[in-house]
């Protein structure tokens, strides 16, 4: 009977020494459980880089990491056509713990054990996470929403930069995500992206949201414009937004304060 094909695992950790020691826990189960750590990366967004060029069955990826933390990752991941399974490791944290434990997300709580790792990769393939949940999850636990959005396109996952999106525009299921360069389709809903992205985005319409720093000033509606009580201009891109009749008053201060 032939023997079944090692996992392919990429490791994701900042720390050079826990990156080390998940590939000394691997070798020791090694019989038990064939594997392969096919590649290393030091914080999500590197991740995706090796993703994007080297198929996995399995990520290992710590909670807390400079750049992309490893719950913003798995979210990511989770859009992907053929994702990788997800296992957390991490120094305990509380509210990530308990949310895991509440939504059945494997962990591994470092000092990670041998026979822990062995279980958690004995289970795999495993469901993938929401990507809506992680993003809660990882909001709760960082304070903080999502450096990147992503977007599939021409079977490639792409990453967009909150900080580069102009604004978001919602049409029926999806919501474009506008940057100087270009537009973006995402599969998210606008009301999940007002919460997640308050601070940066403010509403302008029922339809719309706005960066902050993108407004440049405003123009009153005409009487045949009836879906605006007037239009949002905008720095860096020719578009106009509309702006509705209970947002007006908002929206323009917001631009004073700027």
């Amino acid at each position: 009977m032939p023997s079944p094909a090692p996992l392919k695992i990429l490791i994701v950790d900042d720390e050079p020494l826990a990156r080390s020691r998940l590939r000394e826990l691997l070798g020791d189960i090694e019989a038990q459980m064939p594997n392969q750590v096919v590649a290393e990366a030091g914080n999500g967004l590197l991740a995706l880089e090796v993703l994007r060029e080297q198929a996995v069955d399995v990520v290992l990826a710590d909670i807390r990491m400079p750049g992309m933390d490893g719950i913003e990752l798995a979210s990511h991941l989770g859009r992907m056509t053929s994702p990788p399974a997800v296992i957390f490791t991490t120094a305990y944290d509380n509210y990530a713990v308990q949310a895991f434990d509440l939504n059945a997300v494997d962990y591994l709580l470092k000092p990670v054990r041998a026979q822990r790792l062995l279980a958690a990769l004995q289970k795999v393939p495993a469901q993938h996470p929401d990507p809506a949940l992680l993003a809660g999850i990882g909001q709760e636990m960082r304070g903080s929403g999502r450096t990147h959005l992503s977007c599939h396109e021409r079977g490639r996952l792409l990453l967009v930069p909150v900080s580069e999106v102009l604004y978001f525009k919602a049409d029926l299921k999806y919501v474009t995500a506008r940057t100087v360069e270009r537009e973006y389709l995402l599969d998210e809903a606008l009301t999940h992206l007002e919460t997640e992205f308050a601070e940066r985005f403010i509403r302008l319409h029922r339809a719309v949201l706005v960066a902050k720093p993108a407004l440049a000033g405003f123009e009153k509606g005409l009487a045949e414009d009836a879906d605006a009580y007037g239009w949002a201009l905008l720095r860096g891109v020719p578009e106009k937004l509309p702006v509705s009749r209970r947002q007006w008053v908002p929206a323009k201060a917001i631009v004073k304060s700027i």
